[in-house]
């Protein structure tokens, strides 16, 4: 039993799959099953909500239905692909606090000091690791539809600006942080 078990092959996550063509990763958020009542009985059919992105500043998402399952998710992955945004992101989080709307979704998102992790839930976790930020607080304000939470965690990532273009929207020059020098320590006093 156990000498089949390893001819097999290993476990994949359905979830999250790398693809190899586009370096692209997809997450499925939701996946809905609606019943319609015909006379032989009921009638399914699937809606998913995909969230894709290349971990590296762009992602997007895409809303797929089908009579089946993955017919579904493989027309919201392309879906998903056709609308990516480029975000900024600023060492593994956020520039600045934002907040993100979307009919009734409202979505905050913090920037979280190193270390911290990805403090979110469901839709909004699924949008921000296909972004690749490794560090930020998030909460969901209002709608817990998904495809209303994942569109406003979109709009707030859409509405991120790095200090630089800032500054030079306004028209004043950017000066960077002096990186401090590591502190030496006091010479010791020497006895006389």
């Amino acid at each position: 039993m156990a000498e089949q078990r390893q001819n097999r092959g290993p476990r994949r996550d359905r979830q999250d799959k790398p693809k190899d063509d586009s370096g692209l990763t997809e997450k499925v958020v939701f996946i809905n099953r609606c019943a319609k009542v015909v006379k032989g009985g009921r009638r399914f059919s699937f809606s998913a909500l995909v969230v894709s992105g290349d971990k590296a500043g762009k992602v997007g998402f895409g809303f797929g239905k089908a009579n089946e399952v993955s017919e579904a998710i493989r027309k919201a992955s392309e879906s998903a692909k056709k609308s990516l945004i480029k975000i900024a992101t600023q060492e593994n989080t956020i520039p600045h606090e934002v907040i993100g709307e979307h009919g009734g979704g409202r979505v905050l998102l913090r920037p979280a000091s190193p270390g911290t992790g990805i403090i979110a839930g469901g839709g909004v976790r699924a949008v921000v690791e296909a972004a690749g930020i490794r560090d930020v607080l998030a909460k969901s304000l209002g709608s817990s539809n998904h495809a209303n939470v994942v569109k406003a965690t979109l709009e707030a990532l859409r509405q991120l600006r790095r200090k630089e273009e800032i500054f030079k929207l306004r028209g004043l020059a950017f000066k960077a942080k002096p990186v401090a020098p590591a502190a030496m320590p006091a010479p010791a006093a020497v006895p006389a």
